[in-house]
């Protein structure tokens, strides 16, 4: 069988000879294919090439991102550093409003729990290891500032409230004499009284003063009693609460009244010589959970008076 072929003419300008070229079937299509064959080549070579190219200026814009995110990560570093040492500062002044407030400090243990750990160990030369490494760290001195926080807010608001208490509880508790005189008869649990000459306990103090002198509240509370009564004479009683009662005798005037609030140092009699009573004086009485003290336990040193 004869094999087919191709022929081409090749017709030049002008008076030249025309060639004839015959070309075989079988040399068209080798030919075809290479230049397919090359087409393609150059085809992959150049998807290879951008793809190179795009690749690069991803990596580009990716190290661009990580150094800024190096440089953030740092930033935040730093401010969580310094936010460590006003914590840390914090913590100092916390220990030392505990021991104002009579609570026991809280232990330097307990204030560093859940601190440090260990860190991940991060490849020399591999950023995006580095990056995550460093983010992990913020986040894990993040956790601890977050931790010792909660706990310094519930040790200030303890010590708030005990301090609170403890304050409420001084202001309410009897510090100095109700009146400027001297000492004439001392609490006992038993004496002869005066005028009835019979042996009686003495629940109190006698303060002997000039008559007027002013007798003031030693402790804030609230009048309970404001009037006559057998034996004491126009006599004040005031209740400053935790268990604590004032009695004060023998008054000449009284200057408050049932429900008045007083506040240590306050007027709230006069002295005078009503009742069983010999001369002027101030009877005063100390009660703790109903049962009489000695007053003189509950004055400071330097307001007691001669």
């Amino acid at each position: 069988m004869k094999k087919s072929r191709w022929t081409v003419i090749v017709v030049p300008q002008g008076s030249s000879t025309s060639r004839v070229i015959e070309v075989s079937h079988t040399a068209v299509k080798l030919v075809g294919t290479l230049a397919i064959a090359a087409a393609m080549v150059a085809l992959l070579l150049g998807y290879g090439t951008v793809a190179k190219t795009l690749d690069m200026g991803r990596a580009k814009a990716v190290a661009e991102e990580n150094a800024r995110l190096a440089q953030e990560l740092g930033l935040i570093q730093g401010r969580l550093d310094a936010l460590t040492d006003t914590v840390r500062s914090l913590e100092k002044r916390d220990s030392q409003l505990r021991l104002l407030a009579n609570l026991e400090p809280i232990s330097s243990e307990v204030h560093a729990a859940g601190i440090g750990g260990p860190r991940p160990e991060v490849p020399a030369a591999d950023q995006p290891s580095i990056l995550l490494a460093r983010s992990s760290e913020v986040r894990v001195d993040l956790s601890a500032l977050i931790r010792r926080a909660t706990l310094l807010t519930r040790s200030f608001r303890e010590a708030a409230d005990s301090l609170s208490a403890h304050t409420d509880r001084l202001a309410a508790t009897p510090s100095i004499m109700p009146t400027q005189g001297w000492l004439t008869s001392a609490f006992q649990a038993m004496r002869v009284h005066p005028i009835l000459h019979e042996a009686r306990p003495h629940e109190g103090v006698d303060i002997t003063a000039p008559a007027g002198t002013p007798i003031e509240a030693p402790a804030r509370g609230k009048i309970t009693f404001a009037g006559w009564e057998t034996g004491y004479g126009n006599m004040v009683v005031i209740d400053h609460g935790y268990g604590i009662v004032t009695r004060f005798a023998h008054a000449s005037k009284l200057l408050v009244a049932v429900g008045t609030k007083v506040d240590r140092g306050q007027r709230i009699a006069l002295v005078g010589n009503t009742g069983l009573s010999t001369s002027p004086h101030l009877h005063y009485e100390v009660h703790v959970g109903g049962r009489p003290v000695n007053p003189l336990k509950y004055l400071l040193p330097d307001v007691v008076t001669d």
